[in-house]
């Protein structure tokens, strides 16, 4: 069993604090509320199937979701007066139907403002202002589950930029923007002594929580924060030594999340129900190995996020004592001095889908690796890299090397 944690806040003259044994369990909307559009919004559709509704979409409970009658229908979010709106991000419900095509459409007006094939998880488009934004499943294999349809001012929509060489820390961009290697300003300490439980949603109000483990790759060290199925833990840095991370249980969000050391693993996703993950904006440096390792199944989605000095961004596990087939999805990232972007397990139907990857003092690295999965206690065959095809959905114009 895990070691519930004891918190010791200081910044500055304030007086120290310490809770020992505590488990911390925020309302899950609470901290969203100033970033997700949604959440302050209504909602409405074309159909709902019993016993879901259109306000599962924007309730900030992935638990819970909308669904049309068919395979096929809209779901919206609006609000009262105009909003700008710059990206969006699903987030899909584990179950039903797999959207192979959709829209998504100024509702003021019926404008498409982007559309893609396959699931949508963060979508970026032209900066817009509008009361009701709608998103469009034209083809599904079966009736979609989505579980949230989040919006954002800020997004997406330019190229990543070289991370600059000169100047002290700076506010990072909004969480699941482009990426420009700005680290950002701690806003005070934070000890613990032990890993911290997350159920709902944890902001950590931009503060450095510090620290546990040695620092090694050593994979019996506890992680820092250890996130229940649906949660999200956001606005966080981790100090060094930082354990093991982040171990996610089941499906859960990681936004705008800082590693200062990535040490043995950044994040850890663990769960075996199947369904996304999100990693959105944040960013992680001073690694040896993998940043964020998969070892369930379903789908990891990392978007916005600046990592430098890793060997790896993603990797699905090759040995663990289960297989399973693993999904990842990375898009809007910039990569500094690492080796390789993906790496995933070719024999077990893992696939990659990556688009817009800036690589600087990386021109070698391998963009999507494949590997021969293996029984626990082996080790994986590299089999070499992939470009287009089933397992590495990746085309070179998707990469800029700088």
């Amino acid at each position: 069993m895990k070691r519930s944690v004891a918190l010791r806040w200081s910044a500055g003259a304030a007086t120290a604090l310490t809770a020992a044994a505590i488990m911390l369990t925020l309302p899950a909307a609470q901290a969203l509320a100033a970033d997700n559009l949604s959440l302050n919004g209504g909602a409405d559709g074309s159909s709902k199937a019993s016993g879901t509704s259109y306000g599962n979409v924007k309730d900030g409970n992935t638990g819970t979701y909308w669904s049309p009658a068919s395979s096929t229908g809209y779901v919206s979010v609006k609000w009262s007066s105009a909003t700008t709106v710059s990206s969006a991000i699903i987030k899909h419900a584990s179950g039903g139907g797999t959207i192979s095509a959709w829209r998504l459409l100024n509702a003021d007006s019926g404008a498409v403002l982007t559309s893609g094939s396959g699931s949508p998880g963060t979508i970026s488009f032209a900066s817009t202002s509008l009361k009701k934004l709608t998103l469009d499943i034209t083809s599904a294999s079966g009736a979609p589950r989505i579980a949230e349809f989040e919006t954002y001012a800020s997004g997406g929509g330019t190229t990543p930029t070289t991370p600059p060489t000169t100047g002290g820390p700076t506010t990072p961009p909004p969480s699941g923007s482009t990426p420009t290697g700005a680290w950002p300003s701690s806003a005070g300490s934070v000890s613990i002594s032990g890993t911290v439980n997350v159920s709902g949603t944890f902001d950590g109000g931009m503060k450095t929580y510090c620290c546990i483990g040695d620092g090694s790759q050593s994979e019996s060290q506890d992680p820092m924060f250890k996130i229940a199925n649906g949660g999200t833990l956001q606005n966080v840095i981790l100090g060094s030594p930082a354990g093991d991370g982040v171990h996610c249980e089941g499906t859960c969000t990681i936004r705008n999340v800082w590693w200062n050391d990535i040490g043995e693993d950044a994040a850890t996703f663990k769960g075996t129900g199947g369904g996304t993950s999100y990693v959105i904006g944040g960013g992680a440096r001073n690694g040896s190995d993998k940043t964020f390792q998969h070892n369930g199944n379903g789908t990891v989605s990392i978007s916005g996020f600046y990592l430098s000095g890793s060997g790896k961004l993603y990797r699905g596990c090759g040995n663990c004592t289960n297989s399973y087939t693993r999904h990842v999805k990375i898009d809007n990232v910039l990569l500094n001095d690492i080796d390789m972007v993906a790496g995933i397990n070719s024999n077990w139907g893992d696939t990659a889908t990556i688009t817009r990857v800036v690589l600087t003092n990386a021109s070698s690295a391998t963009v999507c690796g494949k590997y021969q999965g293996v029984a626990k206690g082996s080790e994986p065959k590299y089999l070499g890299a992939g470009w287009n095809d089933s397992n590495c959905k990746v085309s070179q114009s998707d990469i800029t090397y700088r």
